[in-house]
Formats: structure tokens, sequence, C-alpha cells
């Protein structure tokens, strides 16, 4: 080769058109010896998992031969036959009757009416707290940080105690009830409010409010990508709040405007007609609320404090008010930091509604243990609530997994 020149051939076989490819790498080959970490760590699952099966199977054979001795009857059969008590509220109408799955799904359907309710309201509060105790204001900032202090370190069945003497004790009866507003009762029975009576029209009025939803939804998003691609705000708030109604108006105005009300009306017992919460109810919701309230307070401030200060400078450099701050870029950010400890609240709040026992809600462990002094049948109303709160627990843990997926950061 001539100096100065370059060798075709070697130039040929680095281009990457002469690079012959790798020869792919041979397959493992399984070892199946005592030596391989892989079948030692399954042999030691496989083991423990037969023991736990045969420790279950041995424990179960001897409590069934324990009660087969002693003539307890055991089995599931019960649950069709009448249960034969009634239940002082709920929003499944029961008689007493009706058999006993209709009154455990009665049990069901009061507790998720309080944990449902309840979640949301502590969310709220609990956000606002929360944000609170990062206030510059010290009046505020020391008022939200005493209650979480005193609502976190008072344990929730006393709390609850208080809660229903106040609302069973210190509010006037019946006779004298409260009238804050025409048609509302409040008194020791509880509060009493106007209800509107169906009609085919509400049909119509919920198909509204439901595409207001819909559209509030839509907008929200077009918003946020306006905002990512230019910079610039759009209002969310009020257009969505104006979908909702304006459709909801209109679905009213097309299904024949319905306005007839079932108005309460109070006589010398009580106060009849129109919808209720009892005492136990609020007694409850209001116990619940609070009480997580202050730990989810607490959640949401460590996850703002978890966000990078340099996002606060830049958000005073873009000139940014204090709330949008807050709003636009702290929550946002801080929700990867929020949610994980927020579903276990999320939990907890739904098996501390059991303690709904104490001041007579009928919930799903007071039902249950009812059903369980009338059959006897001790181990089936306890396998009914775990396997009832394990059932809402998942499903509580799968939403909040999901929604945690989509709030994470995902990087460019």
């Amino acid at each position: 080769m001539e100096q100065g020149r370059p060798d075709l051939r070697t130039a040929s076989a680095l281009s990457p058109k002469g690079i012959k490819p790798a020869r792919p790498a041979p397959p493992k080959k399984r070892d199946w010896s005592w030596r391989s970490q892989a079948l030692r760590s399954l042999l030691y699952q496989v083991v423990a998992l037969a023991f736990v099966i045969s420790a279950g199977y041995y424990l179960l054979g001897n409590t069934l031969e324990n009660m087969r001795l002693r003539g307890i009857k055991s089995g599931f059969d019960f649950l069709v036959q009448p249960a034969g008590f009634g239940i002082g509220e709920s929003i499944i109408p029961f008689d007493s009757s009706e058999s006993y799955v209709k009154a455990f799904a009665v049990g069901v359907s009061n507790t998720l009416r309080v944990s449902a309710l309840g979640i949301v309201l502590a969310t709220l509060l609990g956000t606002f707290i929360g944000i609170g105790r990062l206030s510059r204001n010290f009046l505020l900032r020391s008022l939200c940080g005493a209650y979480v202090e005193f609502f976190r370190n008072v344990p929730l069945l006393l709390q609850l105690f208080i809660w229903y003497f106040i609302l069973t004790e210190t509010l006037p009866t019946i006779e004298e009830a409260l009238k804050p507003l025409p048609g509302v009762f409040f008194s020791k029975n509880g509060l009493q409010f106007p209800i509107p009576l169906w009609a085919d029209g509400h049909a119509l009025t919920l198909a509204g409010m439901f595409s207001g939803l819909v559209l509030a939804v839509w907008w929200g998003r077009q918003a946020h990508r306006h905002f990512e691609a230019t910079g610039q705000l759009r209002p969310v708030a009020l257009p969505a709040l104006a979908l909702l109604a304006g459709l909801g108006l209109l679905g009213w105005l097309l299904g024949g405007s319905p306005a007839a009300l079932d108005i309460p009306e109070s006589t010398e017992l009580n106060v009849v007609g129109g919808g209720s919460l009892t005492p136990e109810y609020m007694t409850v919701l209001m116990g619940l609320t609070v009480y997580t309230a202050a730990y989810i307070a607490e959640i949401v401030r460590g996850g703002i404090q978890a966000v990078p200060f340099g996002q606060h400078e830049a958000s005073s450099a873009l000139g940014l008010s204090r709330g949008m701050e807050v709003r636009l870029v702290l929550l946002p950010q801080a929700l990867r930091v929020i949610i994980p400890p927020m579903t276990s609240q999320y939990l907890n709040l739904t098996k501390n509604s059991s303690l709904a026992v104490a001041v007579g809600y009928p919930d799903l462990v007071s039902i249950s243990t009812t059903s369980l002094n009338q059959t006897g049948r001790a181990i089936e109303c306890i396998a009914i609530i775990m396997a009832c709160y394990l059932t809402l627990s998942l499903l509580t843990s799968w939403f909040m997994n999901a929604y945690n997926r989509r709030s994470l950061l995902k990087e460019r």
C-alpha cells in the first residue's frame, strides 16, 4: 500500500457494512443441582406453602370436629334464612323477614356510605390544613398545628364519644329544633332536610350534569396542554362549574322542570318526611373525618416540603402568586410523595369505621355481631367481615396505585 493512501480492504472491513454481526449468546442451561440458588429458592417456597396449607387444613379440621362434638352447627346455610331483626338506618329498604344476605348487604352499604364520604371530606380538610401549616401567617399556622396535635393524640373511640355527646346532649329537643333554613330541622334527633321527589325529568337533569362533567374534564386537559405548550394559563374552575350547572339546568328544563320537594314537617312527637341524617351517622362521619384529616395534613405538609426549594425560587422568578405556586408547581410534584401514605390513611379510615358499633350505627360489624348472636355461627360471620374489609381494602389500593402510576413524573 502506498503511503498516504488508505487500504480499501481495511476500510471495507472496518465499515459498518463490513462488520460481521456478533454471534448470539448460547442459551443458558438450567441447573437442577442443589448448588443452583434458583432451585433452592423454589424448593423453600414450595415447602413453606405446603406447611401453611397443612397447618390451615389441620386447624380447620380440628375446629370443625370440636364444633361437631359440642353440637355447634356450621356452614353458610343460615344466610338464606330470615334475619328476624330490623335495621334502624339503611339506604336499602330492609324488613326483618328478609334474609341475612340482604342484612349483610345493608351493613356493607352503610359502611361504604360513611367511608366514601369520609374519605372525600378528610382529603379536602387535611389538604387545607396541611397547606395552612406552611402558611406565612403565624395565627393560621399555629391553629393548623394545634389541630393536628390535638386530634392525632386523642384516641378515635374517645372522639366518637365526644361527638356523640355533643349531638345527643347539647342540641335542643325536637320540639325546639334549630331551623337554620326553611324546611331544615337540627336537633337531638339528627338533621332533617327537604329532598326532591323523583320524576322522569330528573333523569335528563342527571344526564346533563354527567355530560357537563365529561366536558369539564376535557376542558381541564385542554387547558393543561395549552399551558405546557405556551405557558399561558386558562381558567378551569369557573368554566367547569358553568358546564356542569348549565348542562344540568338544560336537562332540567328539557325534562319539564320538575320542582316538587318532600319537605319535612314537625309533629308533636317527631319530624316526618324529607331526608334525614341520624346522630349516629353524623357522629361516625365527623369523627372519622377530623381524625383522619389530621394525619392527611401531615402527609400533605411533608410532601410539599419534599419538593426542592429551587421550584419555589423558580415560581417566584416567574411572578406566580403563593396560591398559584402551591396549586400549579408544588402540589403536582408532591403527589408522588403524598399518594402512597395517603392510601394507607384511606384504608385506615375504612377499617376504623368498624368503631361505629360503639355509638349504635348499624355498619357491617354491628349487623354481623347481631347475626352472630342469633345464629351462633361465629366463624362464618367473622369470615364474612374479613372478606368484606379485605375486598374494600384491595379495591382502594388498586385504585390508588393506578392513580399513583398516572401521577409519576415522566422524564423526557
